[in-house]
């Protein structure tokens, strides 16, 4: 039996002061996906986006298990899988050439290789079709917050009204830095050219080459992206002093210096360049002030976490905005996305480090890849990496109890469908195997499915609307408290 009520939470009336309930700066990845979440309980959201028109450039992103599942939490999955490849998750750390171990605990243990302005574009669809509203050519320029809201300014100087602001404006953030949030860590020492672009030699001669090139500097890549067409990745000592788009020339220079050769490149798809900073972000939140994205962290694209971190910082943030917004947030709600997705991109932080250092030519560095190369062979090894690259291996600190609580839950087959899709909507979900417990007045807030025959090793469990397991028993005093701490007071 499945139970589940309004997929809006109470509002009281809306204030005539605020035009807004959240507004978001910037419609990347991390933007788009957390104006939707907010509209799936109703939030006034605008999201302002400095560029007049979407990237033309097409740069191919990976979405990692974690960020899949969260697509099909959300019934995004099948739109994305249409324009994507579906890739083995293996080979993500440091290049390290392993297979994904065997009985990943994922329905979609993939790696899905789709273009970046594909999936903002489907984001955005989402949350347009949702109800929010998506203004581009609105660059923010300043704000002010006070105890009630946020007073945001735009560049042509209209002034915009909003209970919270949340920065998802990139590296260079402009939220972040009039917040004054530090964003210590690693300015870039070296850069690395990408791009796609069409070639003037046969493909036996580019493997070879290539071949011979990748046995001394890993960081080298030259490989088909299409029918006559080359994703090249070439790393460049030092950083460009103007930080300019690079021009094809560059390419054919840096080509020549590398592999000896410019492989007679020509008739660019497009150019880009991205430096090797680390940064992290002191503080995600300064009142009504949250950032989210990478103008909260950023790192090298060593095993493509960046797009997937973003996006899963989004889904955190979202349903815990809205219940602060709806008034039955419990105190400490919201100060729990810092608390949980801080330690997390320390970590990214941390293992982009590691594969960088893995990456270099250097002879010690060198030997430590051979040797981390043959621990990958035990089964332990490999899987513990491939988990913390993919995100399935995260488990946020919900105090003592079962391994499963504080981590995500993999979709199961239920007699009512598969599990995700019961979360379409962002709220919360009691799977109860008992069918003897209820969620009462939270069901405004939660659902309810009696599923006795679920594959889980536990009586029951509350699932978060981010799907991260938040309470495990089958004692309904102790349920009540732990709703009460994810979901406020009951109703009723």
């Amino acid at each position: 039996m499945y139970r589940g009520g309004c997929s809006a939470f109470p509002q009281d009336a809306a204030e005539p002061s605020f035009m807004f309930d959240v507004i978001i700066a910037g419609c990347g990845p991390a933007g788009a996906m957390l104006a939707a979440e907010l509209r799936l309980h109703d939030m006034r959201v605008l999201v302002l986006e400095k560029d007049t028109e979407p990237v033309s450039f097409v740069r191919i992103v990976g979405l990692h298990i974690r960020s899949l599942e969260l697509m099909a939490m959300r019934g995004l999955l099948e739109r994305l899988l249409e324009h994507g490849r579906r890739r083995p998750a293996g080979g993500f750390f440091a290049a390290i050439n392993k297979p994904a171990p065997e009985g990943l605990d994922s329905a979609h243990a993939y790696l899905l290789g789709i273009p970046q302005p594909v999936v903002v574009r489907v984001l955005e669809e989402h949350a347009i079709a949702l109800g929010a509203e998506v203004r581009r050519g609105g660059a923010l320029v300043g704000f002010e917050q006070d105890d009630e809201g946020v007073t945001v300014e735009l560049a042509g100087g209209e002034q915009l009204r909003s209970r919270y602001l949340v920065g998802c404006d990139g590296a260079r953030s402009t939220v972040r830095k009039l917040l004054g949030v530090g964003f210590p860590g690693e300015p870039s020492r070296n850069e690395t050219l990408m791009g796609e672009m069409e070639v003037g030699v046969p493909p036996e001669e580019i493997a070879a080459k290539v071949s011979e090139v990748r046995e001394t500097d890993l960081r080298f890549m030259f490989g088909p992206a299409g029918v006559g067409v080359y994703r090249v990745v070439i790393p460049v000592a030092g950083v460009s002093e103007d930080r300019a788009e690079p021009t094809l020339e560059d390419f054919q220079q840096q080509l020549r210096v590398i592999a000896g050769t410019d492989f007679g490149v020509h008739s660019p798809r497009w150019l880009s360049r991205f430096g090797d900073a680390t940064r992290l972000a002191e503080r995600y939140r300064v009142g009504r002030v949250l950032l989210a994205g990478d103008a909260a962290h950023i790192h090298p694209p060593t095993g493509g976490q960046g797009l997937n971190l973003g996006i899963q910082d989004a889904f955190n943030l979202g349903w815990k905005l809205a219940a602060q917004v709806r008034g039955w947030a419990p105190d400490t709600l919201l100060d729990t996305y810092q608390a949980e997705r801080h330690p997390v991109a320390e970590d990214v932080l941390d293992n982009t480090r590691a594969q960088m250092e893995l990456l270099s030519t250097e002879p010690g560095p060198q030997a430590v890849r051979r040797l981390l190369t043959e621990l990958m062979d035990f089964d332990e090894v490999n899987r513990y990496l491939i988990e913390k690259i993919t995100a399935i291996g995260i488990r946020y600190d919900f105090g003592e109890g079962p391994d499963l609580l504080g981590r995500r839950l993999r979709d199961l087959e239920l007699n009512q469908g598969h599990l995700y899709d019961l979360l379409h909507r962002g709220r919360g979900l009691l799977l109860d195997r008992t069918e003897r417990l209820t969620v009462g007045g939270w069901s405004d807030r939660v659902d309810y499915l009696a599923a006795p025959t679920a594959a889980l090793d536990v009586p029951c469990l509350l699932l978060r609307p981010d799907g991260h397991v938040a309470w495990i028993g089958n004692n309904q005093q102790d349920l009540n408290h732990h709703l009460t701490h994810w979901f406020g007071n009951p109703t009723n």
